[in-house]
């Protein structure tokens, strides 16, 4: 038998179960056999090894922080409940029962009961809100008035009665009026962010989207920039279309030096493509208030650089 075939068997064995346990009655509509069945001209040999490149620095990074195994399940549990509610309804306008989040998912049908009225609570899940400090680097680095000539971010004089709009005092009220300047100051200061001269401007570090020290800032990015980039590559994967760009290039026998070298070309290249996308989305935002305030729907981007290195000899996964 094929491995297709002993998929639609264990499926069918699985919903003579529900249906003979009262989790499903003879007559319910139920979900596509082919998505059930992973029918995504993708095999479960390649998703499971790309999986396990994907998890192993996540993985690392729970362990250094605490997060044990246990306490792992529990939110995939909580996950799997979550994205299959949200995202494999038979119809978008109703929420899936719990049998049928049981089916999708394989959470036992009383944790699919307990986690869905625990994701219900406010505290369940993070606020998906740019920090502060995202604000306030996009707008230096895309306002016109906070750039020199050749598109550089401008050092701003600290208070509004030194430098009126263009000083650091008037970039942290364009953004928030709640919070005052000096606050912000000092903490970019600690972090790494921003340095006082010698006349008491401030500069902006153009390569601090994530400031040096602020580990609540880095890990907002983390799970920022790894969602955006992983759900762009599975949408992909997934043959959606219009596919969006995620592309990358690999070489894997290169000498220290010459990394370095491509490092920092790298972050040359990368920043200057930022800096131009950042000035046009923030013209582009400006231009779309009046039509979102209209009705228009409402998106966000993500757009992201990255550079990553390591001996040739320390990759554990097979090469195709």
């Amino acid at each position: 038998m094929t491995a297709e075939l002993l998929r639609y068997e264990r499926l069918a064995s699985d919903l003579e179960g529900m249906i003979a346990g009262g989790m499903l009655r003879h007559g319910d509509r139920l979900p596509s056999v082919r998505r059930l069945a992973g029918e995504r001209r993708l095999s479960v040999s390649t998703v499971v090894q790309a999986l396990r490149r994907i998890l192993r620095p996540l993985v690392r990074l729970m362990l250094a922080q605490g997060i044990t195994y246990p306490y792992l399940t529990e939110l995939l549990k909580g996950l799997f409940v979550e994205v299959a509610d949200r995202d494999f309804r038979l119809d978008p306008a109703k929420p899936s029962t719990d049998s049928r989040i049981s089916l999708v998912s394989g959470v036992h049908r009383k944790d699919v009961s307990r986690l869905r009225q625990l994701l219900q609570t406010p505290e369940a899940l993070a606020p998906s809100v740019v920090p502060l400090g995202a604000q306030l680097v996009a707008q230096w680095l895309g306002q016109a008035r906070y750039l020199q000539d050749d598109g550089q971010p401008r050092p701003l004089a600290r208070l509004a009665s030194e430098g009126g709009e263009q000083s650091f005092e008037a970039l942290v009220a364009s953004v928030n009026s709640d919070i005052r300047s000096r606050v912000v100051l000092d903490e970019w200061l600690h972090q790494g962010v921003v340095r006082l001269d010698d006349d008491g401007l401030v500069h902006l570090n153009t390569h601090a989207f994530v400031p040096a020290e602020g580990a609540d800032e880095k890990a907002f990015y983390l799970g920022h920039n790894l969602h955006d980039h992983a759900a762009a590559a599975v949408h992909n994967v997934l043959g959606g279309q219009p596919a969006f760009m995620e592309r990358s290039l690999h070489y894997d026998a290169l000498t220290p030096t010459s990394v370095q070298q491509l490092a920092r070309l790298g972050e040359q290249h990368g920043m200057k493509a930022l800096l131009a996308v950042n000035q046009a989305a923030m013209q582009a935002e400006a231009r779309d208030a009046d039509a979102l305030a209209a009705g228009e729907p409402r998106q966000r981007i993500t757009m992201g650089v990255y550079f990553y290195a390591e001996p040739t000899e320390a990759d554990p996964e097979p090469r195709p």
